[in-house]
């Protein structure tokens, strides 16, 4: 099994050599400036080549372009050969690449997200905060929480004649509902 980096250098040549011959050694009218080669990967044991592709134009381009290449399939692995000067050229499979229409969804779904943030942005324009102007409490404030609503300190609350230390009800009553009086 070869290493990374050879089969790395591989796919590298075939993809110049594939491209170099689409553009200038076929004369198939479906391919020529048609058809763009993207990426070539190679398998490990260095027999198998897949060579992604775009095309451009419609349905029927792509179509016309995926035939013109499984055509020229044996004239593209011929030159491969000749130009990677190795004992076993590797079998080239066309596929088509996805990028193009992956693009295309792309940007359809970051034009719905500037949408709404254009739409989120002018209903936010003329709105205020919920709250407060300033949120924060201030040195000064804790005096005057410690005061209740009918102006005697938490002390005098909390002083219930002793009740809170017997565990007991001021009225005379246990907590579970016996009187302690008795």
């Amino acid at each position: 099994m070869a290493d990374n980096a050879r089969a790395k250098r591989l796919a590298d040549l075939i993809r110049e050599v594939v491209a170099e011959k689409l553009y200038r050694g076929i004369k198939d009218p479906r391919l020529g400036t048609h058809v763009t080669v993207t990426d070539t990967r190679v398998t490990g044991d260095l027999r198998e080549a897949t060579v992604f592709y775009t095309v451009y134009g419609d349905e029927e381009a792509r179509k016309a372009a995926a035939a013109g290449l499984e055509s020229a399939k044996g004239v593209l692995r011929s030159a491969v050969g000749a130009a990677a000067g190795i004992k076993h050229t590797p079998s080239l499979t066309f596929v088509a690449d996805a990028l193009p229409e992956n693009a295309k969804t792309i940007d359809k779904a970051l034009a719905r997200a500037r949408a709404a943030d254009e739409e989120v942005r002018k209903v936010s324009s003329g709105a205020s905060y919920a709250g407060e102007a300033d949120p924060y409490r201030k040195p000064g404030e804790d005096a005057d929480e410690a005061e209740d609503a009918d102006g005697t300190d938490d002390i005098e609350a909390a002083d219930d004649g002793g009740a809170a230390d017997s565990g007991g009800d001021p009225d005379g009553k246990d907590v579970r509902g016996k009187d302690e009086s008795a």
